[in-house]
Parts: structure tokens; sequence; C-alpha cells
């Protein structure tokens, strides 16, 4: 009993030491889900669907070799694997944070430049309508017959999350505008990106009609609220961008928050496949098939220079800043201290993210931007060596990720956080 409850329990009751940025394990579980998801879409052939289902993998399974049948229904277990543990991970938190919301330790936290991780609430659930709707898809038979019904219900639910993200943003931004209540000289690093981080994975989850449905004002509606919530992000993304760094200038980087040099990359990401969701859905609307040609194939052979042009431009920001960031923290030995070391902080959990996002637009980039192009052949040598530059990104994400679990989250690894992890 004690040996399940050290690797299987959960800390309970953390009260003052509980933080917001907790969510960002919930949210790192349920990315890996899709990441697992990833692999299935891009690796099991699916002429006649947008995206890889049940049903397509029930086929296909009979018809390769058992180590490649042993490979796909790994990745199947591997996505109900993470979203079990995203699932449990968000009961836990929202446990938790709704206890931490009656100590003083909230109201500090309302008054701080940490208001805006009041956000993780939304930004997990927001991936956990993502997450639904990629599991879902290959592990629930017969689901893409009445995928057009589920399009409006999933964004009617990321609206509901873009505005309750929007009251919480505009509550904080209105507080310090108007009162002069932010502390410029602290925001030396870029931890005020996960509001724009927020408003991202609501934009890639309204654009996924856009590339999958057949219906003209769902693809229009997916469009224009992808945009929208788009627009903000970005918008906030070069305000905080531009902050951060100067405070950084200014006065060095905050050490336990320089993880957050890498949040840019899950933003990146999230916005490089929105980007490239409008356009097959720009395609649907505005151009011509083909004779013959089904719209799954209109959709992935349409604008193939600016699929490589935008696929490569999202991957190299990717690489620079996250070259920039290690190279920070490396300095600052953020990954000893926060890691393997005995200092202990939530925010840590923000590592996870970009490793599974540089693996997901890193697939992106192999395959929208190199093989539905034509400029590079499936399953060829140079596919595979590119293919390995990518994966140790994961696999970084997946060690991180229960390192960090075996210290924060087990009850007999757990200690209270630093005051400043609390706030961050």
């Amino acid at each position: 009993m004690r040996f399940a409850t050290r690797w299987f329990g959960l800390r309970r009751d953390l009260g003052e030491q509980y933080s917001p940025l907790y969510f960002l394990a919930s949210l790192g579980n349920g990315g890996m889900a899709v990441a697992f998801f990833i692999w299935l879409n891009f690796l099991v052939p699916h002429p006649k669907n947008p995206i890889v289902t049940f049903d397509v993998i029930a086929a296909f399974l009979p018809t390769v070799a058992a180590p490649i049948q042993a490979l796909i229904l790994g990745a199947m277990a591997a996505i109900v694997f993470f979203a079990v543990r995203h699932l449990r991970l968000l009961a836990w938190n929202i446990r938790e944070y709704l206890a931490f919301r009656k100590t003083s330790a909230f109201a500090r936290l309302r008054q701080s430049n940490a208001e805006f991780t009041l956000m993780g609430l939304p930004l997990a659930l927001t991936m956990t309508v993502n997450m639904a709707f990629a599991a879902g898809a290959v592990l629930t038979p017969g689901l893409w017959n009445v995928v057009e019904y589920l399009f409006p219900v999933a964004m009617a639910a990321f609206l509901t999350l873009g505005i309750w993200q929007g009251r919480l943003f505009l509550g904080f931004m209105g507080r310090v505008i108007a009162r002069a209540e932010f502390d410029c000289a602290h925001n030396n690093s870029l931890s005020q990106m996960k509001a724009a981080l927020a408003f991202a994975m609501v934009a890639v989850g309204f654009a996924a009609p856009a590339a999958m449905s057949t219906n003209a004002v769902t693809t229009t509606a997916s469009i224009v609220g992808a945009l929208f919530f788009g627009t903000v992000a970005m918008l906030l993304f070069l305000i905080q961008f531009v902050l951060g760094f100067r405070a950084m200038l200014n006065h060095g980087i905050h050490v336990e928050h320089a993880v957050s040099l890498w949040t840019p990359l899950p933003i990146l990401t999230v916005i490089g496949v929105m980007g490239i969701r409008v356009s097959k859905g720009l395609a649907f609307l505005f151009e011509t098939p083909a004779a013959g040609q089904s719209l799954v194939a209109l959709r992935n052979t349409s604008s193939p220079a600016l699929m490589l042009t935008w696929t490569t431009i999202i991957l190299a920001a990717q690489l620079i800043l996250g070259f920039l960031g290690y190279a920070v923290m490396k300095r600052v030995d953020f990954f000893k201290t926060y890691v393997g070391g005995n200092e202990r902080s939530p925010g840590a959990y923000a590592l996870v993210c970009p490793g599974t996002g540089v693996f997901v637009f890193g697939m992106f980039f192999l395959h929208t931007g190199l093989v539905q192009t034509g400029l590079l052949e499936r399953f060829s040598l140079p596919y595979f060596l590119l293919l390995a530059l990518f994966v140790p990104a994961q696999i970084y994400a997946i060690v991180t990720m229960f390192r960090l679990d075996s210290k924060l989250l087990c009850p007999a690894k757990l200690e209270a956080p630093s005051a400043e992890a609390a706030t961050a």
C-alpha cells in the first residue's frame, strides 16, 4: 500500500502551497496524448479521411507486419495512458484550486503580476477538448460518421473557454493598467506569455473543423473563430515578448522563471498548426478540385509553396528561441536546480510543453512542408533521418514529466515550493 501511494498517489490539501501553475502538469499530459495521435495521423495512411480514425486503423492493421502492428497499438495505448493522466491531474488541480481560493495566498495572487496564472484552469480545459477529439477519433468506432454534428459542439466549447479566458485576462489587464499595479522590474521573464498560449490553444481548436468539415457554414465559422483568437494570441505574444525581454535585459533573468524562455515554443506550434488548418479550410471554400480529386487531396495539395514557407518559418523560430532558452537556463543552472536538484517549483512543468510542441510541429514540417508538397518521399532514408531529429524532443518531455511528478506530486517527495513559485 505504501508503494502504491508513493508512486501513484497525489499529495492532497496543499492549501497556500498550491499554485495554478500546477495546471501545467495536466496540460503536459494532454499534449503528450495528442503527440501520440500525431504519430498515428502521419504514419497510418488515410487517403479518404482528413485524419486517422479507429476504422482506418482497424482496416490497416491486418495489412502490415507484426512489429508495425505493435507500434500502432502501442501509440493507441499511450494515448489512453496520457489522456487518463491528464484527466486525473485536472481533477486533482480543480480540487486543490477550489481550496486554494479560500486562502490569503489567493488574495495576494490576485493583486500581483501572477494573477494571469488563474487562466491555467480554462487553458487545461481547452487541452481537454482538443485531446478528447483526437483520442475519440482513434479509439471510438464509427465516430467519423457523426463528426459533422460534433464540430459545432466543439466550437461552442472553445468559444465558451475563450470568453472565460478573455474575462480573466481583461480583469487582470484592467487592474494593472488602471491602477499602475504591474511590476515591470519583476517581469524579467516570459511568464506572462502563458496568457498568449491560452488564447492560441483556443485558436487551434477552433481551426480543426476548417481542415476537416465538408460543410461550408461550419468551415467558415471555424476559420473566423480561429483567426479571431489567433490574432488575440499573436498580439499578446508580441507585447509580452517585447516587455519581457526589455525587463530581462535591464534586470537579468528571474532564475526560477527562466523556463518561461521556452513558452514561445508551444505557442508557435499551435499557431503554426492553426495556420495550416485555416489554409486547408480556405482551399475547401475557394479552390476548385481537379477532375476526380477528393476534398482530402485538394486540402493536402493546396498552396505547396505556402506550406513549405510557413512550416519552415515556424520551425526556425522554435529552434532559435529553443537554443537561446537552453543557453540561458544552462547558464543559470535551472536544470540542475529545479529538475535534478532540491529546489521545487511547479513552474518547471513548463519544460514539458516545449518538448512536445517541437516534436509535434517537427512532424508537421516533415509531412505538410515536405512530404505533401512532393519534396520528400515518405519512408525514404532522408525521411527517417529527419524524423530522428524530432523524436528526442518527445522523449525528453516524457522523462522530464515523470521526474517532476516524482519531485512535486508524489506524497513522499513533495515539500513546499518556494514562496516565489506559489506566485510565479
